[in-house]
């Protein structure tokens, strides 16, 4: 359970001056740290609540404060990397001793069940996990016994994971195990992934997890869960597939605000900021219209919402469905005379390939070359299926027209400050390369660039699709 950590400003010192005598004492083998962390998570930060320092060997937090159930970690002085999460349950006077990393298989605990518990837990996954792996190598000698060894294994670890879990057992370790597992699916499921997606939150939110609920959003358990389940399951899918899957957690979350702040302070930015991943602009400005500005996240503050509204209004012109606003924009020639220049949506062509690029973008010449190459080989094609508008993304036109001259683009050339409307704004344009597609309506089917060698594939699938 070791990541990369984001430490806050430090309040260590800042103890409760009630609570209970405490003394937890920390012998790493071979650990030189002058100093070490006690922190607490949220999400995938930590914030420090305590501080020793190197003494006769041993790191020593003691003192008296009111300590949480949950799960704390151990940092190091760099303040950078958990050496190892361990748990607070009861016991207030224990020690954990291990090799510098505090390797599950090197700790030995004293003075806390929970905590031998959880390291033996952990200890036993690992050499199941190296196991596997030597299965794994086996496979390629011996498959029959690789298999063998695989379901022997499988069944070894299914009934100690059953042992382990059992209520008899509880502690907060377990427990948040428990409520963030993953859902067991039926044999007789037949689409196996709709249903682990689908189901993917049943264990949390059908377990006590309101009397655990802030113990869960200070466990790296729950930050695991949602980063799989945002970025893992739904990575690839479809934006209204992601977006029925926010109103189903949010649903399940209902009023509690703190967890569902917990959720969308994480994801919204992600949504917000991906310049990859088709259909993630519609996802977020679905959670700016239905959820931010509808007052349901009441922690956004008026700044916030001002420019969550703004960028709202702003992206959705541009979002896959929408009907791609008409360019008008002067050519090479530069003309200031508008009855000269050159529309974006008056072409025979079945496609237009709104192109917005830049001379001086390493990644622009690279895309523009390959672009070239196949709209030149489809030059003498009886029915053209694209025409490439091509917006030259440079304010700095003698330079702009040097390179389309160059290197002999031969398609609708376009640029400078000729032009009937704010393409940027139109277009949600803010850095290129940028690709819009249009089709035979001028509607936006596609707002992301895709490399040359995809395009006849991207364009044929979307026929495929509409018929």
């Amino acid at each position: 359970m070791k990541q990369i950590l984001t430490i806050l400003p430090l309040i260590c010192l800042m103890l409760c001056a009630s609570g209970q005598q405490y003394s937890f004492t920390f012998k790493l083998e071979g650990r030189t740290d002058s100093v070490m962390y006690i922190g607490r998570y949220y999400r995938d930060a930590v914030t420090p609540v305590d501080t020793a320092r190197l003494k006769d060997g041993a790191y020593v937090f003691k003192g008296k404060r009111k300590w949480a159930r949950g799960m704390y970690s151990l940092v190091g002085q760099d303040g950078k990397k958990a050496v190892s999460d361990f748990c607070v349950d009861g016991s207030l006077k224990f020690s954990i001793s291990g090799d510098a990393k505090l390797t599950p298989s090197t700790v030995k605990v004293k003075g806390c069940q929970v905590n031998t518990q959880m390291f033996e837990y952990l200890a036993t996954e690992n050499a199941a996990k190296k196991e596997m792996d030597s299965l794994r190598e086996l496979r390629k000698k011996d498959k029959a016994a690789a298999e063998a060894g695989e379901n022997a294994l499988a069944e070894r670890m299914e009934a100690y994971e059953a042992k382990a879990m059992h209520p008899k057992n509880a502690n907060i370790f377990f427990e948040l195990q428990n409520l963030c597992a993953p859902p067991d699916v039926p044999d007789s499921v037949n689409d196996k992934n709709t249903w682990y997606r689908i189901h993917y939150w049943d264990k949390l939110f059908s377990g006590n997890w309101t009397g655990l609920r802030d113990a869960l959003m200070q466990s790296p358990q729950l930050f695991s869960k949602m980063n799989y389940f945002f970025y893992g399951i739904l990575y690839y899918a479809d934006c209204d597939t992601i977006k029925a899957d926010i109103d189903r957690l949010a649903a399940k979350i209902g009023d509690d605000t703190e967890l569902l702040r917990y959720v969308f302070d994480h994801i919204e930015p992600k949504y917000f900021r991906s310049t990859k991943n088709v259909g993630w602009d519609a996802v977020w400005c679905y959670m700016a219209s239905e959820y931010y500005l509808k007052g349901r996240c009441p922690w956004a503050t008026e700044g916030t919402l001002h420019n969550m509204r703004y960028n709202y209004n702003r992206i959705r012109q541009s979002l896959i469905g929408a009907h791609g606003q008409e360019l008008w924009m002067a050519d090479t020639n530069q003309s200031n005379d508008p009855n000269d220049w050159i529309s974006s949506h008056r072409f025979p062509t079945k496609y237009v390939i709104l192109w917005f690029w830049d001379p001086d973008c390493h990644h622009c010449q690279e895309q523009s070359a390959a672009l070239k190459v196949l709209y030149d080989s489809l030059m003498t094609a009886p029915n053209k299926r694209f025409e490439v508008y091509a917006v030259g993304f440079e304010s700095d036109v003698a330079k702009w027209k040097k390179y389309v001259r160059e290197h002999h683009f031969n398609w609708v050339n376009v640029g400078g400050t000729n032009v009937n409307i704010d393409y940027q704004e139109a277009y949600n344009v803010h850095g290129a390369p940028t690709m819009i597609i249009l089709n035979e309506k001028r509607d936006i089917i596609m707002n992301k660039v895709l490399p040359a060698k995809s395009l006849m594939q991207f364009l044929d699938n979307y026929e495929k699709r509409g018929k």
